[in-house]
């Protein structure tokens, strides 16, 4: 089943790995940009005041649950769904079809170090992955031109953002006419490795966030 749930105003997707891969792997066959975008709960929270870039969200081709706790939120209760995405199911099935399929893929980060872990990562478990190109994305330094240009330069199949919100979604609203490439995947921060668990922030951190993101779910539930 192929449905949708609304999460702090966000549409999502809440449908199976496979049927999500299906969509997305027709999405690399067409043109222009397609956008797929993880929403994570800190991702969700940060946008909570962003209004125009809520509505601008809900018109994104494909939008997925990096956590389960987002879709416990819209009380999803299908054992196979909330097993899919703690384990990342789609992201795993996606990264192996870029790998086999020799994609051309380009990497957006916050900082060198960021990118230097993400980089890293793909190449320990997905060795032979076509990054061809790695570029830091600044609030504060927004060299949009410089950067498109180079993307499109290097005939890129797939886009990799690991952004802050609302950075990640900015970025894309303002650029999705301007790029060429097939896909982009909006990963968020929590797809960089922290460099001792594996991918994503400290097990503290996370707690908090999803403290937080449930008082807010429960908040507008009594309202």
């Amino acid at each position: 089943m192929d449905s949708k749930i609304s999460v702090l105003d966000i549409n999502i997707d809440n449908c199976s790995a496979k049927e999500a891969m299906k969509r997305t792997v027709e999405y690399m066959g067409t043109e222009p940009v397609n956008i797929v975008e993880m929403a994570t709960v800190n991702g969700l929270m940060q946008i909570e005041d962003k209004g125009k870039l809520k509505e601008d969200m809900c018109g994104f081709d494909l939008v997925l649950a990096g956590d389960k706790a987002i879709l416990e939120a819209a009380d999803v209760t299908d054992r196979k769904y909330l097993q899919e995405t703690e384990g990342q199911v789609f992201l795993r099935m996606f990264m192996r079809y870029l790998h086999k399929n020799h994609k051309r893929i380009y990497l957006l980060v916050e900082s060198e170090e960021e990118g230097q872990k993400l980089f890293d990562y793909l190449q320990n478990y997905y060795y032979g992955l076509q990054v061809i190109g790695l570029a830091k994305v600044s609030a504060q330094d927004q060299a949009d031109d410089m950067l498109v240009n180079d993307i499109n330069g290097g005939e890129v199949d797939c886009i990799l953002a690991a952004l802050k919100s609302p950075l990640q979604e900015e970025f894309i609203v303002r650029n999705k006419n301007l790029l060429d490439a097939r896909l982009w995947l909006g990963l968020g921060k929590e797809y960089i490795p922290d460099g001792k668990n594996g991918i994503g922030p400290g097990k503290i951190l996370q707690y908090i966030e999803k403290f937080m993101f449930k008082k807010e779910i429960e908040k507008r539930k009594r309202n």
